[in-house]
């Protein structure tokens, strides 16, 4: 795997690329939607995407969002949107500003600031929503959600004919469903689970385990605002997503080495829903 180029990884119709170790990158795509969660250092992969929603502003989440506005303006695309915590926003405008002035050039971006439960939307059926979590500077995750019209149960009875009708009456016949995709935590602890019921339902959630075994303490994890996979155990039973993407592995462990620990310590009932992002 090249590092530049990512790893893919896809469950049902839903595909990833990306890259996440603790402290050195992290930036996960979702290229069917043209939107990243953060953007490490500005990978090749993340060159042509439209939307970018940054948990938090540390440089293995966040550095590259200055080379990818350079990029967009070399390559002539439309300015993309960058949706971060708005504590985030005025200094980034400065760094960009500073750019400008070593460049001798100006650029154009747009830096969206973003509050807990702010939504924002990506097409008709599409929206993300955010909610917080908890680390040393203001942070974020990000939900996708579908949304779906379904007929309401009292007129399931009826005809073609007869719903039609009530339309042409202009009576709302369909509920419009929220559904939770994809949660998004960059660095955080535990606690984030408790915010909001929607993160544990969402089918796909990219989760921090920066820490995996007793190399670490939980209490060195929440130091740092970081979670360890100690604490995420016991919350397995809670946690409804038909997949947990473990995320922001420490660099102490190997590829092969995480793997192990992760297959050992998670109970063999959720083995085929706790997995390793393969992109480090």
């Amino acid at each position: 795997m090249s590092v530049l180029a990512g790893a893919e990884w896809s469950y049902q119709k839903y595909k990833f690329f990306g890259l996440s170790l603790s402290g050195i990158r992290t930036a996960i795509a979702m290229p069917d939607l043209s939107l990243a969660f953060d953007v490490a250092q500005g990978y090749p992969y993340l060159l042509n995407l439209k939307r970018f929603f940054i948990s938090h502003g540390h440089l293995d989440h966040a550095a590259g969002i200055p080379y990818i506005i350079s990029q967009k303006a070399m390559t002539g695309q439309p300015t993309a949107q960058f949706y971060m915590p708005t504590s985030l926003v005025e200094p980034m405008d400065q760094i960009m500003k500073t750019w400008e002035r070593i460049e001798q050039h100006q650029y154009k971006y747009e830096f969206i600031p973003v509050r807990a439960d702010d939504e924002f939307q990506l097409n008709a059926q599409t929206y993300v929503k955010v909610f917080p979590t908890q680390h040393r500077v203001e942070s974020y995750g990000y939900t996708v959600f579908e949304t779906h019209k379904k007929l309401k149960p009292e007129y399931h009875n009826l005809t073609k004919e007869e719903i039609v009708e009530l339309r042409r009456k202009r009576i709302e016949v369909s509920d419009i469903h929220h559904t939770p995709l994809v949660s998004f935590t960059g660095d955080t602890q535990i606690e984030f689970l408790d915010s909001r019921p929607w993160i544990r339902q969402s089918k796909v959630l990219f989760l921090e385990a920066t820490y995996l075994d007793d190399r670490k303490s939980i209490e060195r994890a929440r130091q740092w605002g970081h979670t360890h996979l100690d604490e995420i155990l016991p919350r397995l039973t809670e946690i409804q997503s038909e997949q947990i993407v473990l995320i922001h592995v420490s660099s102490r462990y190997s590829d092969q080495e995480a793997r192990r620990i992760i297959s050992s310590r998670v109970p063999a009932e959720f083995h085929d829903r706790v997995v390793l992002f393969p992109g480090r």
